[in-house]
């Protein structure tokens, strides 16, 4: 059982990951807990102390003053405050012992799992890159390589042909007129089409040579590929993962012994607390380092991913090729010397990797032998002093896993050059080129070989075409033809500064209604800075600059299709459509009742969904307002969006595609908190009361972790239900009329008077 090939996947890497993150979370809330309790046990003790020193000066010292009768009941008192005072010496003791024993032991348990998380990660990802590295990156780059020159060399390969068909055989020249100084010994000058052949031979030739080379060089990074991926499979992974399962295995053990310290320094005797503490040992004593993981093991053995396939030549490059066959060396006249070049190196590359064998192999064997001393020196419970050893070992193991492995792929790579040299024993090699004619006329008394090449046209792999029954099509209502409301990139009255937060990239646009004017305006980001543009309305047309079009989405449509700027001068091109939210709803969707309440905004009316008929409070904002306090008054909406709690009222969603501007969220039939209580607070029991202020401090609780800060949270800020339950609201810093609890003046904004500091009135 160990961290074996069930967890080679980059899955099975992040779950020990998990675990092990898991483990020190846990150990550091263990290690808070010791903590905690040596500081407990020292206060404890010095309150039992200062209990003593009390009695001591009231009664005097020794028994003798305990009583002045010399009663049994003073004695008996003396010797209990006594044996109250040699109680808090214990435990001060406990406390002390406490702290340098198991706290200091688990402090350096944590440090060392720590670290060998991070070596264990850095080790894994070093594997994994150095695999895909030697089975992905260079063999994948040698295949381009090889694809390139086995094009450059058929494409020499036939310019050769064409000059050889061009001038095979020779026309007989005309006899020239003997000039002076010439003779029979005259050397004849070559003919033109003999100096083309030449250099499309000498072309060809050099062009198989860079082939052959490629093909031994990618020949030679398969079989080394193939010998890494079987070595980190079968390995360097299983072994890094039993080492990380050994030293977990190690940890382990010493945590248990660090658990048990702490028991034996902190159980007490009484028999009240002896029960717990027998369950706290048999919990320590169910601790086993050999069974510790199986459940974890097991969980993921079923989800187990083979192994993917080893590498293997790619047989589909040798298509364009001749004379070569995948997976053997070339040997010719052409590669021989490279091949014995590249044999030499070998050699010397596997006699230094063998050193380094030896070296990794004799560290190793120190540190073993190092650990086994210790371990009979060391006494119980001292094993976590050993731990940073263990580590070192491990990666000594893993070091010397790496080299064994680079040793491998020299030595079958050395064997594979050896054993291709010693079939040519001391023969000739093969000539490279496959014409009669080159072979004679590059080696001289060598047997010419007749081969003709063989083009090789994959056909059709017999595919079958899956016939679907479809349903019939139903009749839909194309995008383009819904009315504006509709269209998801219409977002209503928006204010311009949430427009220039939702246009992200370049040719984002969206489509609103101007604050304040009737109109429709069209908002697109360019060269990172928001442009508008008001759509031009005039008889029933829609227009930017050009042709008009009955509807806003036409319109759009229509430059979305083209691709055309929407204004010369500007050059800017619609890309992408910015979506409205969830949270969007349509005047139409909200059915308004009667007025319930007045804000700092508008009227607060009560109301019902279309859709559902679900109970709402509909909040408007008044058309006279400045832009600058619509976008307050939306600021709530947008806080809302971000929070769901049982004590926060939920907000339903916001009204932006026409004036008024409406925020729809859940209506509280009870009304605010405050009214509540001058009505009905006469009534409540204590219990009640209680459960309220429990539902207000849970949903300022909910607050404080989303990191808001309501600012004004008074009872008539907060909303009860039927149920007599609490929910927090008027986030957006809405007040009554008439109430005097906020100043607004100038630039300041609104706070609560009446309980802020005189001086925060100068910062606003």
């Amino acid at each position: 059982m160990g961290f074996g090939p069930e967890l080679w996947c980059p899955q099975g890497h992040s779950a020990l990951l998990r675990l092990q993150d898991s483990e020190l979370r846990l150990l550091e809330l263990m290690r808070k807990w010791m903590s905690q309790r040596a500081k407990s046990d020292r206060e404890y003790a010095g309150l039992l102390h200062h209990m003593f020193s009390q009695v001591e000066k009231q009664e005097g010292a020794g028994p003798a003053r305990a009583g002045e009768h010399g009663s049994r009941l003073g004695e008996s008192w003396w010797v209990l405050a006594s044996q109250t005072e040699t109680l808090s010496q214990i435990l001060r003791r406990h406390a002390e012992e406490l702290a340098a024993g198991p706290l200091a032991k688990l402090s350096l348990l944590i440090r060392d799992k720590q670290q060998l998380r991070k070596a264990f990660s850095e080790q894994w990802q070093q594997l994994s890159q150095e695999h895909a590295r030697v089975t992905q990156q260079d063999v994948e780059k040698l295949k381009t390589q090889y694809r390139s020159l086995a094009r450059d060399s058929a494409q020499a390969k036939r310019r050769y042909q064409e000059a050889t068909k061009g001038a095979w055989p020779p026309r007989p020249a005309a006899p020239a007129p003997a000039r002076p100084g010439s003779g029979p010994g005259a050397v004849p000058q070559p003919l033109p089409a003999d100096k083309e052949r030449d250099k499309a031979k000498e072309k060809y030739v050099r062009s198989l040579w860079k082939l052959y080379a490629l093909h031994n060089q990618y020949v030679l990074a398969v079989r080394a590929a193939a010998l890494h991926h079987e070595h980190h499979y079968e390995r360097a992974l299983p072994g890094l993962h039993q080492s990380l399962y050994s030293l977990q295995q190690e940890m382990l053990l010493v945590l248990r012994e660090i658990l048990w310290e702490y028991h034996s320094i902190s159980s007490l005797v009484q028999e009240d607390v002896l029960a717990v503490h027998q369950e706290i040992a048999c919990a320590i004593q169910a601790i086993d380092p050999a069974t510790e993981y199986s459940s974890f093991v097991q969980g993921h053995r079923s989800g187990a991913v083979p192994a993917p396939p080893a590498v293997s030549f790619d047989e589909s490059l040798l298509e364009e090729t001749e004379n070569l066959a995948p997976g053997e060396l070339q040997l010719n006249e052409l590669t021989v010397e490279s091949v014995q070049h590249s044999l030499t190196a070998l050699e010397e590359e596997l006699v230094a990797a063998t050193e380094a064998v030896g070296c990794k192999e004799q560290r190793v064997q120190e540190l073993q032998a190092q650990i086994w001393g210790e371990e009979q020196g060391l006494g119980p419970r001292e094993r976590v002093h050993l731990l940073g050893k263990r580590q070192g070992l491990q990666e000594a193991q893993q070091q010397l896993q790496g080299c064994l492995c680079a040793q491998a792929k020299l030595r079958v790579q050395r064997d594979l050059l050896a054993q291709r040299l010693a079939e040519l024993d001391s023969g000739e090699p093969m000539p490279a080129l496959p014409f009669p004619e080159d072979r004679q006329s590059l080696s001289s008394g060598v047997t010419p070989l007749s081969s003709s090449p063989c083009l090789l046209c994959p056909g059709p792999a017999g595919l079958t075409r899956i016939s679907v029954q479809l349903p019939p099509p139903v009749p839909l209502i194309p995008e383009v033809q819904k009315p504006l409301c509709q269209q998801a990139w219409y977002h209503g009255a928006i204010p311009r500064s949430e427009v220039q937060e939702l246009l992200t990239c370049s040719g984002d646009f969206l489509v609103r209604e101007s604050q304040g004017k009737q109109e429709f305006v069209l908002s697109v980001l360019w060269d990172g800075q928001p442009r508008h543009f008001i759509i031009q309305s005039a008889d029933n047309m829609y227009r930017l600059e050009g042709d008009g079009f009955p509807t806003i989405p036409l319109l759009i449509e229509h430059c979305l299709q083209s691709r055309q700027p929407i204004t010369r001068k500007s050059g800017i091109i619609l890309a992408r459509a910015v979506l409205k939210d969830k949270w969007v709803l349509n005047h139409e969707d909200v059915l308004l009742g009667e007025r319930i309440g007045r804000g700092n905004f508008g009227e607060v009316f009560s109301g019902r969904l279309r859709a559902d008929n679900t109970p709402v409070a509909v909040k408007s904002c008044r058309e006279t307002l400045p832009p600058e306090l619509k976008a307050k008054f939306l600021q709530e909406a947008r806080i809302l969006k971000q929070y769901n709690h049982p004590n926060i009222v939920r907000l339903i969603g916001v009204c932006t595609q026409k004036q008024p501007v409406y925020i729809v969220m859940e209506l509280v039939q009870g009304g605010d908190f405050l009214s509540f209580l001058r009505s009905e607070g006469t009534q409540l029991k204590v219990k009640e009361l209680i459960k309220m202020t429990e539902n207000a401090a849970a949903g300022m609780e909910y607050l404080e972790s989303k990191h808001c800060i309501h600012r004004d949270l008074a009872a008539r800020n907060c909303l009860v239900t039927e149920k007599n339950t609490l929910k927090i609201s008027d986030f957006g810093m809405s007040r009554e009329e008439e109430d005097g609890v906020y100043a607004s003046t100038g630039g300041m904004k609104q706070i609560p008077v009446k309980w802020t500091a005189p001086e925060a009135l100068n910062y606003g």
